[in-house]
């Protein structure tokens, strides 16, 4: 595992821990790589409690209850997508913090409007605004799935740290 990786995964733990939360996950694009990051550190199940990898519609529809009109007129892969994402992973497990990755990864599927390397983002805790945001990674589609997945922990990191 990438350092970066493991070290945003430690302070995303201690960030949690010292809060008393625990996160809940849903990733598209990166196919569980942030949940993979998170249950490498010993004693992560204290503050994760789930992730959701939700790589079809049909996943994100029945697991986390997006709207078929969401992904109708915006698209798997939009801040609006992202948002009811983070919102079902909250909805659906125990945790008090959550946040979603959808995106394209490549090498195939990018458009003029949405080219390879487009990714959204959002972040929701309980009682407090959700947050939304979209990047373009440059990159291989593992590249690119790693930029995603240290963008996701670091906002969380922020986020949780009163950063953001």
């Amino acid at each position: 595992m990438d350092d970066a990786l493991s070290n945003l995964a430690a302070e995303l733990g201690a960030a949690l821990k010292a809060r008393d939360y625990t996160l809940a996950l849903a990733e598209s694009c990166t196919g569980g790589m942030v949940a993979q990051a998170i249950t490498s550190i010993a004693g992560s199940s204290a503050w994760f409690d789930r992730g959701f990898v939700t790589y079809s519609n049909q996943a994100k529809i029945e697991m986390l209850d997006v709207s078929s009109q969401t992904l109708e007129k915006y698209g798997a892969v939009s801040e609006q997508t992202a948002i009811e994402m983070a919102v079902g992973a909250l909805k659906n497990s125990h945790a008090q913090v959550t946040g979603s990755i959808s995106g394209i990864a490549g090498p195939d599927g990018g458009t003029p409007e949405k080219p390879v390397g487009t990714v959204c983002f959002a972040w929701t805790e309980l009682n407090k605004p959700s947050s939304t945001t979209t990047k373009y990674f440059k990159g291989s589609r593992q590249e690119i799935r790693q930029q995603a997945s240290i963008e996701l922990m670091a906002r969380l990191v922020d986020r949780l740290n009163g950063n953001d």
